[in-house]
C-alpha cells in the first residue's frame, strides 16, 4: 500500500461518509468520519485516506507515524540499491601515458569499493583499429591493477571503434581479526607422556 505524503490524516478528513478498511485489512464498510475517527482513537491509530477519487473515500486504520516510518527507509534502501547497480564508465586511449592510466585507474577503484561495475573502454582512433592487442593490453593491465577488489566480468569486446570490458566489485573479505584467527596455526594439544611426571632417580643407600 503506498501512501502518499499529501494524504489526509485524522482531523484533515472533512467529508461525511467514508469506506472503512481497518487494521488487518479488511472491509468495515460504508461509516461515518466521526464514527471512524472513534474507532481510530479507541485502537491508538490514525485514520488514513488512502483513496480520495472513490465514492465514498476510502479510508484505513493504520499507525500512520511508523507507516511512514518505514516508507522512508525502504525508498532509502531502493535508492542504495538502484546506484550500486548503476554502471559507471571510464575511457582510456590506446597511448595513453603513464600518469593518465594511473589516475583514471584510481577513478575505477574508487567506483567499485562504492558497490559499482565499471565499463572501461578503449577507444581507438583510425588505424589504430587494426591492432586490438593493443586495448586488450591495456585491459589485461587494469583488470591486473585492480585485482585485489575486482574482476572482469566476461572477456572484452568490441563495438564500433570502442572495446569495452566490465569490471565488477569483488565480494567483501573477511575482517582482520577472523582472517587472523583462520590463518593462525593450532596450537598441538600436549602428548600424554609430556603430561606425566618424570619417574624419580632411586636414592643409594647412606650406609652402602
Amino acid at each position: 500500500m503506498n501512501i502518499a505524503k499529501e494524504h489526509k490524516v485524522n482531523e484533515q478528513i472533512r467529508v461525511r461518509q467514508i469506506r472503512l478498511i481497518g487494521a488487518e485489512g479488511e472491509q468495515v464498510g460504508i461509516i461515518d468520519t466521526r464514527d471512524a475517527m472513534n474507532m481510530a482513537r479507541e485502537a491508538g491509530m490514525d485514520l488514513v485516506m488512502v483513496s480520495p477519487q472513490a465514492v465514498p473515500p476510502v479510508c484505513r486504520l493504520l499507525d500512520y507515524g511508523r507507516f511512514r516510518y518505514e516508507q522512508q527507509q525502504n525508498e532509502k534502501e531502493n535508492r542504495k540499491r538502484a546506484r550500486a547497480q548503476e554502471v559507471k564508465a571510464i575511457k582510456f586511449r590506446v597511448k595513453i601515458d603513464d600518469h593518465d592510466f594511473n589516475t583514471k585507474t584510481g577513478h575505477v577503484r574508487r567506483f567499485l569499493e562504492e558497490g559499482h561495475k565499471v565499463k572501461v573502454t578503449i577507444m581507438f582512433r583510425g588505424r589504430e583499429r587494426t591492432h586490438p592487442e593493443l586495448g586488450e593490453r591495456i585491459l589485461v593491465r587494469v583488470a591486473e591493477s585492480l585485482a585485489d577488489i575486482g574482476a572482469p566480468e566476461g572477456t572484452p569486446s568490441m563495438m564500433g571503434m570502442d572495446m569495452n570490458m566490465i569490471m565488477t566489485p569483488r565480494a567483501e573479505k573477511p575482517a582482520k581479526k577472523e582472517r587472523a584467527a583462520e590463518d593462525a596455526p593450532s596450537t598441538p594439544a600436549p602428548s600424554a607422556a609430556a603430561a606425566e611426571p618424570a619417574p624419580s632417580e632411586p636414592v643409594a643407600n647412606a650406609g652402602a
